[in-house]
């Protein structure tokens, strides 16, 4: 997530000391990501010190002291905002990382792993759900709730297909050919 962009884009809205940009990043993201008021600063001295926002230069550093975003930070926030994110390459998931080595170790029942980890994923739904229920009218909660549904329910989607494919591969008789494909070091998807 970026901090620092979030920063610029509530002092696009007009300028703002730090303890405020820390409360409304919180109420603008349904209080689902805290933030430490020193992660605040050292964000903000970043900026300024890049030209993004400019600060009060007669206040002392510290709760008083007031930041404005620049035309330069104005424009890094509409870069941003317009920019999609690199998903071209798969995150390193520790999940995904857990089954891959466990598929490979002798006394590991790689299904007891896959269920271990979707019963527990599926216990996550269940309290984002109820945190759902809870948040009425709150749009940012309820996006950010729903964002995280989905998320969680990818993952369960993604280990029921594994066991699937580890109990098909179980029952699939070895291959003739001593020869195995060379998985691609780049990652991404192809063309």
């Amino acid at each position: 997530m970026s901090i620092r962009h979030a920063l610029l884009a509530l002092l696009s809205e007009g300028p703002k000391y730090g303890l405020q940009l820390r409360e409304e990043f919180e109420a603008r993201t349904g209080e689902v990501w805290p933030l430490n008021v020193g992660q605040v600063y050292q964000t903000l001295q970043r900026l300024e010190r890049d030209g993004l926002v400019e600060s009060d230069d007669d206040a002392e550093p510290g709760p008083q002291k007031g930041f404005r975003i620049t035309t330069t930070g104005a424009g890094e926030l509409t870069g941003w905002l317009h920019t999609p994110p690199d998903l071209a390459s798969p995150p390193r998931d520790e999940l995904v990382i857990k089954i891959l080595v466990a598929v490979h170790l002798p006394d590991v029942d790689v299904h007891d792993v896959v269920q271990t980890h979707r019963r527990y994923v599926v216990e996550l739904m269940q309290q984002w759900t109820r945190l759902k229920e809870e948040a009425g009218n709150d749009l940012a909660l309820t996006l950010a709730v729903d964002a995280e549904l989905f998320r969680l329910d990818s993952v369960v989607r993604w280990l029921d297909t594994a066991d699937g494919r580890l109990k098909r591969a179980a029952l699939a008789p070895p291959p003739s050919s001593p020869a195995t494909p060379q998985i691609r070091r780049r990652s991404g998807v192809r063309r």
